[in-house]
C-alpha cells in the first residue's frame, strides 16, 4: 500500500470537512497528486474535539475556543497528523510550542448572517424577540442595538442550530456567511450584517493551517497563502492578543487592504452591551505580519487602557 504523503487533521462535522476537503485537494495538487489519487495520498483524519462533545454549554463555562483545536494540535505534535485546518477564529492568540501557522488561504464573506424564517432584517425584529446565539460577541452586538432582544444559548452544528430555528425555537439565529456559502445554504441568508455593527471575530471567514514548527516553509504552504488576507488576519490576531480575546470577552476585529493601506477596525463590547469601545487605524500594506499585528495590539491596547476588563464573570 502506497504510504501518505501528508495526513490532514480535521474536526468531523459537516462545515470542518468541506472546508478540510477544499484543502486536501488544494494541497494535494500543490504536492503534484493527480486528482484521482489525492484521497488516499492526502488523507483526512477526522478528529472529535472536546468542544465537539460538549453541546450544553457555552464554550466560556468549559474552557474557551481552545477546545477545538486541542485534540488536534495533539496529533500534530504526536506525529500522527502532518497538518491541521482550523477555522481560524478558533485558533486561540498563541500557538502551543512547536506548532505554527503555515498558510492561510483566501478569506471567505467575514460576515455574519442574520437568518429568519419570519423576518427579512435584523432590524424587523419585534419587541422582545428570541434570539439564539453562543457567541458572547454577537450576543453583546445584538443586545448593544437592541437591549429589548431575549438572548437564547444555542450551540450545534450549523444543521443543528438551522433545524432549531425551523421547530421554533428561535425567532432569529446568526451563523457566518462564509461557513454557509462553504456548505452551500447561502440561500438561508436574509441578511448580511452590515461590518460597522457587526464586527466580526477576528479571523473570521478565513481558514489555517497549521503545521509543526519544522514544516512550515514547506513548498506545498507558498502557493496555498494569500498573502492580502494573512496580512489582514494578523493585525486582527494582533488585537485579539491585546484584548485577552477569549469565549469570555465580547470583541471583533476586521482588517482589510484599500489603495495600498491596511486598514484595521476592532472593539470590546461589555457582554450585555450596554459598553462598545472601537478603534480604528491603518499602516501602508507593505508590511510584514509583524507591522501588523503590532498595529493590531496598538488599537487593541488603547482600548483595554479605557475599558478595562470586561470578562464575563463565571
Amino acid at each position: 500500500m502506497t504510504q501518505p504523503l501528508l495526513r490532514i487533521g480535521t474536526r468531523r462535522s459537516r462545515l470542518a470537512l468541506a472546508q478540510s476537503g477544499m484543502m486536501q485537494r488544494a494541497i494535494g495538487r500543490a504536492l503534484g497528486v493527480p486528482d484521482p489519487e489525492i484521497e488516499a495520498l492526502v488523507p483526512l483524519v477526522e478528529i472529535v474535539t472536546t468542544g465537539d462533545r460538549i453541546q450544553d454549554r457555552r464554550l466560556l463555562e468549559v474552557g474557551g475556543k481552545a477546545l477545538f483545536t486541542k485534540e488536534i494540535e495533539e496529533a500534530l505534535l504526536d506525529g500522527r497528523v502532518d497538518v491541521a485546518v482550523h477555522s481560524m477564529k478558533d485558533v486561540p492568540a498563541e500557538q502551543p510550542p512547536g506548532l505554527a501557522i503555515a498558510a492561510v488561504p483566501e478569506r471567505e464573506d467575514p460576515r455574519d448572517a442574520f437568518i429568519s424564517d419570519h423576518y427579512a432584517t435584523f432590524a424587523d425584529l419585534p419587541q422582545g424577540a428570541r434570539f439564539g446565539t453562543a457567541s458572547l460577541r454577537r450576543q453583546a452586538q445584538a443586545l448593544a442595538l437592541r437591549p429589548d432582544l431575549n438572548i437564547e444559548m444555542l450551540r450545534g452544528n450549523v444543521d443543528t442550530r438551522l433545524k432549531r430555528l425551523r421547530d421554533g425555537d428561535f425567532d432569529a439565529i446568526l451563523l457566518a456567511c462564509s461557513g454557509l456559502n462553504r456548505l452551500g445554504l447561502g440561500e438561508v441568508i436574509r441578511q448580511r450584517l452590515p461590518l460597522d455593527a457587526f464586527l466580526p471575530a477576528p479571523g473570521q471567514g478565513a481558514l489555517a493551517l497549521q503545521t509543526r514548527e519544522g514544516d512550515v516553509n514547506a513548498a506545498w504552504t507558498r502557493g496555498l497563502n494569500h498573502a492580502p488576507t494573512a496580512l489582514a488576519v494578523a493585525a486582527e490576531r494582533g488585537a485579539m492578543a491585546a484584548l485577552e480575546g477569549s469565549c469570555r470577552t465580547a470583541i471583533g476585529a476586521y482588517a482589510h487592504i484599500t489603495d495600498g493601506r491596511l486598514h484595521l477596525s476592532t472593539e470590546m463590547l461589555s457582554p450585555d452591551g450596554s459598553g462598545r469601545w472601537t478603534r480604528s487605524g491603518d499602516i501602508a500594506a507593505g508590511v510584514d505580519h509583524a507591522a501588523a499585528r503590532a498595529l493590531g495590539l496598538d488599537l487593541g491596547g488603547q482600548i483595554q487602557a479605557v475599558a478595562g476588563d470586561q470578562k464575563i464573570a463565571l
